[in-house]
């Protein structure tokens, strides 16, 4: 067996920065093994020990991004609720994408679209949508339980943030029109005027 390959943790963390800049850099469409081994800084054969073909390394990656969140990652769990809300709005919704973030979503929904015929992307969107809502659920039921937010229904709240949220990244994905600053200007008028106790 190669040496390199016996540093398997290291490998596959290089490995999976290696595919996210390929994947930012070219969509789905044009993505090779090759654009992957290009961002790669150990041997191509290395990638082939570990992988065939670019949809088992863009499952990795999925499994990868997944298996490594947690709510920590993405509010600051120290906050008030009506703090980490506004640090999820941020996140999903910013004022100011910036060139990176714009290049991340348009490569994501291009991995969705996989979903429609591949039940292995499909789980692992269904695992990410999961983890979403979750994170909205337990920032929203503690802003309900501490008196921060009105005593809405969590579930029926949550779904209607998460449906906003993904309808704007979609459009942006998808349209020549970003409308993103319309949908933030709107869930944050819906936060101030509907949630906030204050």
């Amino acid at each position: 067996m190669d040496a390199d390959t016996t540093d398997q943790p290291s490998t596959q963390s290089e490995i999976m920065e290696a595919t996210y800049q390929a994947l930012c850099e070219h969509g789905y469409a044009n993505l090779t093994i090759q654009a992957i081994a290009n961002e790669f800084p150990k041997s191509k054969s290395l990638l082939y020990y570990h992988y065939d073909t670019k949809d088992e390394i863009l499952i990795a990656f999925l499994e990868h991004m997944l298996d490594e969140f947690t709510i920590e990652d993405a509010i600051d769990t120290e906050n008030s609720p009506d703090e980490q809300l506004w640090t999820l709005i941020d996140e999903f919704l910013p004022a100011s994408p910036d060139d990176e973030q714009r290049e991340s979503q348009v490569a994501l929904f291009e991995l969705r679209s996989r979903a429609l015929s591949d039940t292995a992307y499909s789980e692992q969107f269904a695992r990410a949508d999961h983890l979403i809502y979750e994170t909205l659920e337990t920032v929203l039921a503690a802003g309900v339980d501490d008196g921060t937010f009105r005593d809405v229904d969590v579930e029926t709240t949550t779904e209607l943030l998460v449906s906003s949220i993904n309808g704007a990244m979609l459009r942006r994905a998808t349209t020549a029109e970003d409308l993103t600053a319309q949908t933030r200007a709107a869930v944050t008028g819906f936060v101030e005027s509907h949630l906030l106790t204050e």
